[in-house]
């Protein structure tokens, strides 16, 4: 069968690295060679690991031999990872290149610290010299805009794959400075950008296509937090190019999966990661096509390998083959956390994603902040939710009116004013000068009790 769409290039990488025979990789042969690899990561981190050695030390001499075979295993969870990081690892500190601490959002939990060695980096660093290969070719470059201060930092790691395929990484950092960012890429005449997705969007509302990014942006990849389809599509309108999405975490080594050109959802690095989707409430699994939350074993990790943990990440396997042809699994766009959204007077939940897809169509919008607050006049029955537009100059008031009327039509929202649960007060703009951004994460707060919550992307 031929496709119109060339196959994702992390098949072939994925193929040679599990030295799979045939001249094309087979699920059979991807699922037995996982398989091999949970059993020596469940024995090497039981043998290894403080941690799994005293909590899981009753699965010693588990065999596994099937996906089934996993669902009797505990879920490692980030607590445990903030009460005691150490008790991970499975190496001596000094084999330790970099630690990340993790702060978590929404919570006053303490935070949690990732361990890597070099060979640890090395792969991520291989993952990105093969996934961006979809992307960009030799002799082209690609202007980065994630941390890269620190060595082996994200910036850092993705630049050393590009340069593997004969492209150059310029690692610009987060944006601070739109106007200086957009003249970076005029000066470099950059083929692709990767950035934080509401950075990416900010550059591409405040400086279209006509303006300093100039001509030759083919693609922007967006990483380091959900991306609503609003916001792709608006990049996608301002620019001219195409948006692809990257998913991955700290936990995961960094990198985890990208859409390729098919854009319906990402290919995950399968011979250095396994994953499940499970019922957050149960801890089953669920069939391909029903959300659940994303749960990932580490098959290659040396320094601090992580058994079925959970990312507290809402997705769902297509059960749909990719337009690419690959046969990789296909995660479907992230859609939130399971956790994380506000609860309402009426008993439906209110979400952080609801509000991004409604709110990032709307042009000019940069930005916002939630809050949901109670009615003190009305004895806390009703639900107050105040919303703060962060826009372009020329756009403050078409804004806030656009932003209103596409609030009002969430779903969720028109079922609690419907039942008197909820008001929606009027919203507040702000506008800032170009090089004052405001490029802070977009925050949803919860107000109405003592211990405030704050939800951040």
């Amino acid at each position: 069968m031929t496709h119109s769409i060339p196959i994702s290039p992390i098949e072939s990488w994925v193929h040679k690295k599990i030295s799979a025979p045939g001249a094309r990789l087979t699920r059979e042969a991807l699922t037995r060679y996982q398989m091999a690899r949970v059993q020596e990561t469940l024995d090497h981190a039981l043998e290894r690991s403080p941690f799994y050695k005293k909590a899981w030390r009753t699965f010693a001499g588990k065999k596994i031999k099937a996906p089934s075979d996993l669902h009797d295993l505990p879920f490692t969870k980030p607590e445990d990872i903030q009460n005691a990081p150490l008790g991970f690892l499975t190496v001596s500190q000094d084999e330790i290149a970099r630690v990340v601490t993790l702060n978590t959002s929404g919570t006053t939990a303490a935070p949690k610290r990732i361990f890597f060695t070099e060979e640890d980096l090395e792969l991520t660093v291989d993952y990105f010299a093969h996934a961006m290969a979809d992307f960009v070719s030799a002799g082209e470059t690609v202007t980065i805009f994630m941390p890269g201060d620190k060595p082996h930092s994200i910036g850092q790691l993705i630049r050393d794959g590009l340069n593997r395929i004969g492209v150059e990484g310029i690692v610009a950092g987060p944006v601070s400075d739109p106007h200086k960012a957009c003249g970076l890429i005029a000066n470099t005449g950059a083929a692709c950008l990767i950035g934080i997705p509401t950075q990416m969007l900010h550059l591409a509302r405040t400086h279209r296509k006509s303006a300093a990014p100039g001509q030759n942006i083919r693609s922007v990849i967006l990483s380091a937090d959900y991306v609503p389809r609003s916001m792709a599509q608006a990049i996608e309108s301002a620019w001219g190019c195409r948006v692809f999405d990257h998913y991955g975490m700290t936990e995961m080594g960094y990198a985890g999966g990208v859409a390729c050109r098919g854009e319906c959802g990402y290919h995950f690095r399968e011979a250095d990661l396994y994953l499940e989707i499970i019922d957050p409430a149960s801890g089953r699994p669920v069939n391909d096509g029903e959300p659940g939350e994303v749960v990932f074993t580490t098959l290659t990790r040396k320094g601090m390998p992580l058994i079925r943990y959970r990312t507290g990440d809402k997705a769902r396997f297509s059960p749909h083959p990719c337009p690419c042809g690959t046969v990789l699994r296909r995660l479907d766009p992230v859609l939130g956390r399971t956790t994380g959204g506000m609860s309402l007077k009426n008993g439906s939940v209110l979400t952080l994603p609801e509000l991004d897809e409604a709110l990032f169509s709307v042009p000019g919008l940069l930005n916002f902040t939630a809050e949901l607050s109670g009615d003190s006049e009305n004895k806390g029955e009703t639900d107050i939710l105040r919303i703060s537009l962060l826009t372009v100059p020329t756009a403050t008031a078409t804004a806030r009116y656009t932003a209103r009327q596409q609030v009002a039509h969430i779903d969720t929202i028109i079922r609690a004013m419907d039942d008197g649960a909820l008001s929606l007060a009027e919203l507040s703009t702000d506008c800032r000068p170009r090089g004052t951004t405001g490029m802070v994460k977009r925050t949803f707060t919860d107000n109405r009790s003592p211990r405030q919550q704050i939800w951040k992307r």
